[in-house]
């Protein structure tokens, strides 16, 4: 039987937050941001091993405990983009080509284990795998060079995507090592290079990527909400 398998690609130095540490492990209730982040995909009783991707030289992994997450297992792999670092982390996790493999953004720690249970039970028997995502529910505007509307963009069809992403363990390393770089955004874009179409199903508005120190605080109210 396939299992399936948690990856978190954690290599990235979160340049954009302005903090002195890479923003996975900024103090979030008490713990490192992707500690919870890690503990609801250990908390998914289908998900067999979650893996952790952190750079080679990552200083601050060790200043904190770990050891109260289960499944969780830690490779040194990380590289210079995210594509880079799930791949290496594929190669690390030694999975069959038809394991499946959920790959989650480090820095979305409100993830639900509930949301996590519907993707796999949505793509368990789906060709090709699929993302959690959320229909757009705003006015889109496209901005001109002086940051002015340039257009209204229509909103039907349009999502925005999340993670997990979760994708047959040979299939993505394939799209991983076929695609060029620059043009992998997301495990979905790569597939999407190989002409297949991932399944959207529906995500959680809470399933947000801490991106600036404001989120912060929202990230805190929603975790003990959680709770």
């Amino acid at each position: 039987m396939s299992r399936y398998l948690a990856l978190v690609p954690a290599a990235g130095s979160g340049s954009r937050f302005g903090a002195p540490c890479p923003k996975q492990y900024l103090q979030l209730n008490g713990k490192p941001l992707m500690w919870h982040t890690l503990a609801t995909l250990a908390a998914v009783p289908a998900i067999e091993r979650v893996a952790l991707v952190i750079s080679p030289g990552d200083e601050w992994f060790d200043s904190y405990r770990w050891d109260d997450i289960a499944k969780l297992e830690v490779h040194r792999v990380g590289g210079a983009s995210r594509a880079e670092s799930v791949q290496n982390g594929l190669a690390a996790l030694a999975a069959a080509d038809d394991d499946w493999v959920l790959v989650h953004d480090a820095a979305r720690c409100c993830l639900t284990v509930a949301a996590v249970e519907r993707l796999i039970a949505t793509l368990a028997d789906d060709p090709v795998g699929g993302l959690l995502a959320v229909p757009v529910a705003d006015t889109v505007k496209r901005a001109d060079a002086e940051c002015r509307v340039s257009a209204t963009v229509p909103r039907e069809g349009l999502w925005l995507a999340q993670t997990p992403q979760m994708f047959r363990a040979g299939r993505l390393a394939e799209a991983l090592a076929k695609g060029p770089v620059d043009a992998i955004t997301d495990e979905a874009s790569a597939i999407e290079l190989l002409g297949l179409k991932p399944m959207l199903v529906e995500g959680e508005a809470q399933n947000f990527k801490v991106t600036w120190p404001r989120d912060l605080a929202l990230a805190k109210a929603l975790l003990a909400a959680q709770r």
